[in-house]
């Protein structure tokens, strides 16, 4: 095949991907699909099986999990990245391990176009693009539904149906969706009107907080150097873990976020999200750090938190100031090892019991019993002289 119009599309089997495959040839391109397993439950084999029914010359699958938790979930995880305050970054972390092997793909397929389905209004257009430039910076890259004359979703389930292309969304079911191994995003349909309480419909994993049980489970999660390792004394492999903290959170609707986000674009959006075990594995992470890191350490993290959760929510994963920011994070768990009790109570994980052989507490100074060897006398002047500027 000639790779003037050879492309490489990112698929997932989605109402978009597959509407791009089928228009996209039409257009006299050869498509080749990759699809990636990311902890979404899909079949990889009938991904595939599908994208050749549209019309793809060749199909690409992989499982990512492993990759993913550990290179990208990983590093996020220890940084504390969340984007304003509640969205733990599932997709968005997501886009450059598979902007990673479209370009290898391209490269190996000899082919000048890489193309997604994200829309004009979206972070995920950003993400994959601004990837693919640092990765493969002479591709092209096709993003058809900011070309086709497709006007909303539901045009597109029609142009699908006259095609007989098998997707899984209808007009009773129009929410989008992007689920991986850290979460799921939600958006469309009832949501799209930020006055809607999300339907309960919309919801993939959690079970409502109001129905889920009252009585509290509390799970033990050990870490060493900031990196859960063991679940309730077993050891077990990070994209193991994570499931497990996804099955028990989701018993218990934690996990659950309505954000009004600022997207990258400049608009605002409503989306609610569903992050059960990264939910959970913040909280324990958060929690032994407050036990280990000196008090102006714990401040700044905050401000690299802040700015590595906005780097990667941007689609700067491939940046110098990412890889800059990961160095200072990485000095930072190097006393990240101890053990955390987190309770799960309907819609609520917290913290209620830590210890580390790294432990800055020292009980026999914070202590108010006869074990105290805390010098109280020394705090007259110490008071004296902290407050000089206030008396000057």
């Amino acid at each position: 095949m000639s790779a003037s119009k050879k492309v490489v599309l990112a698929y997932s089997g989605g109402l978009d991907t597959s509407v791009c495959l089928a228009w996209l040839k039409e257009r006299g391109f050869d498509v080749v699909t990759f699809c990636a397993e990311l902890g979404q439950g899909g079949d990889l084999v009938q991904a595939k099986a599908n994208a050749l029914k549209i019309g793809a010359i060749k199909a690409y699958s992989k499982d990512l999990q492993r990759e993913f938790a550990q290179d990208f979930v990983r590093p996020a995880l220890q940084a504390g990245a969340i984007y304003e305050q509640k969205y733990l970054l599932a997709t968005a972390l997501s886009r450059p391990l598979i902007a990673k092997h479209l370009a290898a793909i391209a490269r190996k397929e000899g082919a000048a176009y890489v193309a997604h389905g994200c829309t004009g209004k979206g972070n995920d257009q950003v993400r994959f693009e601004v990837a693919l430039a640092a990765l493969l910076p002479k591709v092209q890259v096709l993003a058809p539904v900011r070309e086709w004359e497709l006007a909303s979703r539901e045009e597109e389930i029609v142009y699908a149906k006259e095609r007989g292309i098998p997707v899984p969304v209808t007009k009773k079911n129009p929410y989008s969706l992007d689920e991986n191994l850290w979460g799921v995003s939600i958006e469309c349909g009832a949501l799209e009107d930020p006055w809607n309480a999300p339907p309960e419909d919309a919801y993939q994993w959690t079970t409502s907080p109001l129905k889920a049980p009252r009585k509290p489970t509390v799970v033990t999660i050990d870490f060493v150097k900031g990196v859960p390792v063991k679940l309730n004394g077993r050891k077990m492999p990070l994209v193991q873990l994570i499931a497990r903290l996804n099955a028990l959170g989701s018993k218990y609707g934690i996990g659950r976020a309505d954000l009004l986000e600022d997207r990258l674009v400049g608009l605002k959006s409503r989306e609610i999200y569903e992050a059960p075990g990264a939910t959970i594995l913040h909280a324990a992470h958060q929690d032994l750090e407050a036990l280990n890191l000196h008090r102006e350490v714990l401040d700044f993290k905050e401000l690299v938190a802040r700015q590595y959760a906005r780097l990667v929510y941007d689609g700067l994963w491939y940046s110098p100031l990412r890889s800059a920011l990961d160095g200072f994070v990485k000095e930072t768990q190097a006393i990240i090892t101890g053990s955390v009790k987190i309770r799960l109570t309907p819609g609520q994980a917290v913290a209620v019991s830590r210890k580390s052989p790294k432990s800055l507490y020292q009980k026999k100074l914070a202590t108010y019993s006869d074990q105290d060897e805390f010098d109280q006398s020394a705090s007259k002047g110490f008071i004296q002289i902290w407050g000089l500027p206030y008396r000057t």
